[in-house]
């Protein structure tokens, strides 16, 4: 098999894991809550038995910024975790995606009620947190919210050090003054990474490349540089106000690792009618002056 059809097929079996890690679009708009989230896969979506993992392939590594560790190039979404129909189901996700080369793991202390963190820290026993990049996410905005559920994260991770800790949500202009004023989230932050809870910081944000360039400025101010950041990166991205032309650059200069998230757009891509059909039209006859 020609190479680059072994690594469209492995990337392919990869982007169906979830969120991807190292490099998405969620605009509020998209979805009214977690009721309108996909709890199954849409018409369109590749099934399982359509892929075979190629003999010796190998999960593709890239460093993650400053922080200097490699992760998987696509990693295991949180979220859905909490969507799985039991426990024993979550544990098989995460264990065959580690197995597998995923060594990027995403969660969130919101994520369906703290079920995705519980379910995850569950199937990370018997060696399994060992081998992997462990990745959540606070929503506090205040050193005591923050710290509060810092330590809510790692009883539920069951684990004494999370690898990253991301300031969830930054999608108000307001956000950023917010998290460094004085008795701000990112206080409690560099004390847990002080006492050793958490080894590296980022944020995250869905709305506006505007805010995400914002946050880094604010905490430029103060003097902080964020170890990570995420966003929306897909298909559509290019198309409007576009993050990866206008945040990726200012990362990279910052040596801030980036972050994609929501690659299919939660779904919605897949119900487009040449996927859901599994059709592509054929273009109709046009003439260009």
């Amino acid at each position: 098999m020609p190479k680059g059809h072994r690594r469209r097929q492995f990337l392919a079996l990869g982007s169906g894991l979830a969120a991807g890690a190292a490099l998405g679009i969620k605009r509020r708009a998209a979805f009214a809550g977690p009721d309108d989230v996909p709890r199954k896969p849409q018409p369109g979506a590749p099934r399982p038995e359509d892929f075979k993992l190629p003999a010796g392939a190998r999960m593709p590594m890239r460093k993650l910024g400053r922080t200097g560790v490699e992760v998987s190039i696509v990693g295991l979404g949180g979220f859905h975790l909490g969507l799985a129909k039991d426990e024993k189901t979550a544990t098989r996700i995460i264990r065959t995606a580690v197995d597998h080369g995923v060594n990027f793991m995403d969660n969130c202390w919101d994520y369906n009620d703290g079920e995705s963190q519980r379910r995850m820290g569950l199937a990370l026993l018997d060696g399994y947190r060992q081998r992997v990049f462990l990745m959540t996410k606070i929503d506090g905005r205040t050193r005591k919210a923050a710290a509060q559920q810092i330590d809510q994260c790692l009883a539920q991770l069951r684990t004494d050090v999370i690898d990253l800790m991301q300031i969830h949500e930054v999608i108000r202009e307001s956000d950023g003054g917010r998290v460094f004023a004085p008795g701000g989230a990112i206080e409690a932050l560099v004390a847990a990474r002080k006492a050793g809870k958490i080894r590296f910081i980022g944020f995250t944000g869905h709305k506006s490349p505007d805010i995400h360039l914002g946050m880094l400025k604010t905490a430029a101010n103060y003097d902080f540089h964020f170890d990570t950041l995420q966003m929306p990166v897909n298909v559509m991205d290019a198309h409007h106000d576009s993050f990866a032309e206008r945040v990726i650059p200012v990362a990279h200069q910052q040596s801030v690792g980036v972050i994609g998230m929501k690659p299919f757009g939660s779904g919605l891509f897949f119900r487009s009618a040449p996927l859901a059909s599994r059709t592509v039209p054929r273009p109709s006859a046009c003439t260009t002056p």
